[in-house]
């Protein structure tokens, strides 16, 4: 079937929630991608940063391969070996003590939300109230979409669930005075802010919630679905910081390109949570766990945290050298391998001009190019990605 084909079967029979691009890509190897005619495309959007290490990595199809050879599923009312594995890697490498297993960045989030109401139920006099931020993003539930801050998410759901609540990102003063000391239970927050446009605080902010949460006794939530495994050029985004949450969630590059999100907590925190009081039948899968190990262990010793280091400050020079040559370029910003091009111009056509020229990239925030490519870029790929940008720019 070509594109054209697969765009009909979707279009007939898939729900319409996705203003989709009429192509269907059908495989993948490292950083590139062919659509069902044939086209190649360099990726610099690796699935919205799940594919981390590459479409198809070697190490992960092979352990996807074997465990599902074993076994493909099992319920959690047993023990799973990968998954404790996995568990221990993550808390080994984390400020965390317990990890809760689900299979995306809104479950992930959702459990957060649980356990911060369970403990606050149990240990803060029953507070309940979290606090996020404008422009913000943690998923599509009614719960997480509730704690996003764009109003285009919520749009169309109400009445929405009580006991969210928003305030400007990057503005500590706001926080402060929101907290209510009869509700406030924690803060939820993006080490840096994706969906809304790459949105990269200043250095003390998250230091700033950290000593309001400590000097209040309430959770300190970071959501670092999209920010975590590497993505900014350390394990998790946090530790740029210097300081460590309370809760963090996970997903997206955490299975290596299957369905894995996790919540992270401390000891006394996870405590809340006993049996019966959360659940996911999918929840720690023995085959995406088993890729997530391999995840972990080519992050942590396959060298590509120093390349999204060092491809990231690469590709960072070749961003500005583009915006000293166009006018209509305002701002590059990020870390590591999640960059933001912030336009004054519509950033959509952009997107799809890149895309006709054989370069996947999007637009988010309406005039945003965010570029999340594989971790394992090359230089040679960035450098081809510019040029096809340049192009583009250039008819501008």
């Amino acid at each position: 079937m070509n594109n054209r084909d697969i765009a009909a079967l979707t279009d007939k029979y898939v729900t319409r929630t996705y203003a989709r691009i009429p192509i269907a890509l059908v495989r993948g190897k490292g950083a590139k991608v062919w659509d069902a005619d044939g086209k190649e495309y360099l990726d610099f959007l690796a699935g919205i940063a799940v594919n981390n290490l590459g479409h198809c990595h070697p190490a992960i199809v092979r352990a996807i391969r074997q465990q599902s050879q074993k076994l493909l599923h099992v319920s959690n009312l047993y023990h799973i070996l990968p998954q404790s594995d996995l568990a221990s890697e993550l808390c080994r490498h984390s400020f965390a003590d317990r990890v809760f297993f689900c299979n995306s960045g809104a479950e992930a989030n959702e459990a957060a939300f649980k356990l911060a109401r369970r403990y606050g139920l149990e240990k803060l006099a029953g507070k309940y109230e979290i606090i996020s931020t404008h422009n913000s993003f943690h998923g599509r539930t009614l719960a997480t979409l509730t704690a996003t801050g764009q109003e285009k998410i919520r749009a169309g759901y109400d009445p929405l669930p009580t006991g969210f609540r928003q305030v400007p990102y990057n503005d500590l003063s706001a926080v402060e005075e929101a907290i209510d000391e009869k509700k406030t239970v924690g803060i939820l927050v993006e080490p840096i802010q994706a969906e809304g446009g790459i949105n990269v605080p200043d250095e003390g902010y998250l230091r700033g919630l950290r000593e309001l949460c400590d000097q209040r006794g309430i959770l300190l939530i970071f959501d670092e679905v999209q920010t975590g495994m590497g993505r900014t050029g350390k394990l998790f985004a946090y530790e740029h910081s210097g300081i460590k949450p309370d809760i963090m969630t996970l997903a997206k590059a955490l299975g290596g390109g299957l369905p894995l999100g996790a919540m992270l907590a401390r000891e006394d925190i996870a405590n809340s949570f006993g049996p019966g009081s959360h659940a996911s039948t999918f929840g720690g899968n023995p085959v995406a766990c088993s890729a997530g190990l391999i995840v972990m262990h080519t992050l942590l010793h396959g060298g590509a945290l120093k390349n999204c280091v060092k491809m990231g400050k690469y590709f960072v020079e070749g961003l500005e050298a583009l915006k000293k040559r166009f006018s209509f370029i305002r701002e590059i910003r990020g870390e590591g391998l999640i960059l933001g091009v912030e336009l004054e111009i519509d950033g959509n056509k952009i997107a799809e001009a890149c895309l006709q020229e054989g370069l996947l990239l999007n637009c988010t925030a309406y005039k945003v190019l965010r570029f999340v490519p594989p971790l394992i870029i090359k230089k040679n790929e960035i450098d081809r990605g510019l040029d096809i940008l340049e192009k583009v720019l250039a008819r501008q």
